[in-house]
């Protein structure tokens, strides 16, 4: 479905802008109405009969302005919001087809701010500012020709004045198109501090920066009053200039009615109601501007829409990823998260088949990005990478995904049971191979104990469990999964010495399975009986071997090995 197909409008929402207008109209009929009262009682002829029939007629738009009103009003909700429905929707499954290294280099916020904010802007044009916009236009027209057909000198000055939208409109869109867009640029920044500072609270709490002292989102708040401040200051003028000029039209046209009445071209009844009118259009015209100014600064976040449904897409294949072995193969990879600073240099590596393969290195040597390049998180800029002897480059990232299973340092959970956590590995399993799972990760015991077992809640992002635990429900999903390939990123740091060892148990039970396998780890004494132990130094492979092999060469790895032995001495 095309983009355009998602916004357009449907016949609800048409229905509920002509039903707006109708109202409207209905509503200036009035000053009509009013007008043959002023004249019946001006003349003496407002008897009884005519009071009945008038009180009639008044009830009977009054009921009818109620019910179309009613009609068009909920007609405008219904089609609006199925507008936003489709939006939503198409963003959901646009973001699934967003490549995954997006979601790492953009900021969170736009993605929030698009599906949320955005959405909900857009949704509000739909709903409220083109139905108001369009019932306010057409009343101050019908009233203007109304007063010209009164007297048309009055009627001019009315349309003259209303004239002034254009240049008033012109400057205040100005305003909008320069402040407008950066405000919701900020905004967006402001959303991204937001999240990232609720996300992590308890260690800024822990460091004493959970106030004022953290910079970021502070700052980024102060950033969003300030262009708020700017904005406003920007377009305000520009609007309060425009309302004293709208409504001297008011007085304009008393005094030139006054004359025309006192030289006996106007009768008393017509000159009060012309004195009337000026007033409710200078009202109308304020709303025009306030509206369509309102109106200009919403459509940014169509815009903000229409370019977050016009993001690059994946281009890989969806065809289900099959390949004889798992041999995965690095040749003359390069790459780098921003030009001009390489993170990997050229480098060429095998990982065997159903082995088990460990990268070491310093913090910042590339080891976690190569993990990210085999899982496609990331695109390579030169060079390729192949699993099975089949390259990866043009297949779609989930496809590569559906034959990896991955354990990382920071474990997402869902804010739902253990179980669902588990089962997302593969949605199918049921509850007994849950349970295996379970066993084989060394966490059957701690779910066991709590009070719901497997249907304990873990959470908003397992909040409710410790680290180790956190990460041993990982562990089980990558053996639930049952993929055959592993990736390890650092799967025992930062835990204590209890759980450190429950999920190395853990961790020992999973390579059990013939499986392709990728650690990286931060002690040696984890790898070193691993297949093959790939040494990283500045984005560069500089040593490969067995543990036994690497300590003979005196390298790198040998000085790593013995600096761990003192300090575990």
């Amino acid at each position: 479905m095309q983009k355009y197909d998602i916004l357009k409008k449907n016949p609800k929402f048409y229905i509920g802008v002509t039903g707006t207008v109708l109202e409207g109209l209905l509503s200036g009929s009035l000053f009509m109405l009013l007008y043959s009262v002023m004249q019946s009682l001006w003349s003496g002829q407002f008897d009884l009969h005519r009071s009945l029939f008038l009180t009639t007629v008044l009830f009977l738009i009054f009921l009818l302005r109620i019910l179309v009103y009613s009609f068009s009003y909920i007609n405008a909700q219904i089609g609006g919001a199925k507008v936003s429905k489709q939006i939503r929707l198409f963003m959901g499954d646009k973001i699934k087809r967003i490549p995954l290294s997006r979601f790492t280099r953009s900021q969170t916020g736009d993605y929030i701010n698009v599906s949320t904010s955005d959405v909900n802007s857009y949704e509000k044009i739909l709903t409220h500012k083109v139905s108001d916009l369009a019932k306010s236009i057409s009343l101050s027209l019908m009233l203007i020709v109304f007063v010209m057909t009164l007297w048309l000198p009055a009627g001019l000055i009315l349309l003259a004045a209303d004239l002034l939208l254009i240049p008033a409109l012109w400057l205040s869109f100005g305003a909008v198109r320069k402040y407008g867009v950066e405000k919701n640029a900020i905004c967006a920044e402001n959303v991204s501090s937001i999240v990232e500072y609720v996300s992590g609270i308890q260690t800024f709490r822990s460091y004493g920066i959970g106030g004022i002292k953290n910079k970021t989102v502070t700052g980024a708040m102060k950033d969003f009053c300030d262009i708020s401040f700017v904005y406003e200051a920007k377009v305000l003028p520009i609007g309060a200039g425009f309302s004293i000029l709208i409504w001297l039209s008011a007085p304009l046209v008393i005094w030139t009615s006054a004359t025309a009445w006192a030289a006996g071209a106007l009768d008393t009844v017509t000159w009060l109601l012309i004195c009337m009118l000026p007033v409710f259009c200078a009202k109308l015209a304020n709303s025009i501007f306030i509206d369509l100014t309102s109106y200009k600064n919403l459509m940014i976040s169509k815009r903000k829409i229409l370019n977050a449904m016009a993001e690059t897409e994946e281009t890989g294949s969806m065809e289900p990823f099959e390949t004889p072995n798992h041999e995965i193969t690095f040749k003359a990879v390069e790459f780098s998260y921003e030009p001009g600073e390489p993170v990997l240099k050229s480098i060429s590596f095998t990982v065997p088949d159903q082995k088990l393969t460990a990268i070491v290195g310093d913090s910042g040597s590339g080891k976690s990005t190569i993990l990210n390049l085999i899982s496609k998180y990331y695109e390579v800029q030169c060079g390729s990478i192949s699993i099975g002897g089949r390259p990866i480059e043009k297949i779609a990232a989930e496809r590569v995904l559906e034959q990896i299973s991955m354990v990382d340092q920071e474990v997402f959970l869902f804010n739902d049971t253990i179980r669902n956590n588990i089962r997302y590995a593969r949605p199918d399993a049921t509850d007994a191979e849950i349970e295996a799972a379970c066993k084989e990760a060394n966490c059957d015991g701690f779910i066991r104990k709590m009070k719901k077992g497997y249907d304990t809640p873990t959470g908003e992002n397992g909040n409710m469990l410790s680290g180790g635990e956190r990460q041993r429900l990982s562990i089980a999903r990558a053996i639930l999964k049952k993929s055959p390939i592993l990736l390890l990123d650092e799967a025992t740091a930062s835990l204590d010495i209890e759980n450190e060892l429950a999920v190395k148990q853990a961790i020992t039970n999973l390579l059990g399975a013939k499986k392709t396998v990728v650690m990286i780890a931060h002690t040696l004494s984890v790898v070193k009986n691993a297949d093959r132990i790939l040494v990283v130094a500045d984005g560069e492979i500089v040593e490969a071997g067995t543990h036994e092999e690497l300590l003979k060469n005196e390298g790198k790895y040998a000085a790593m090995w013995n600096a761990e032995q003192k300090l575990s001495s």
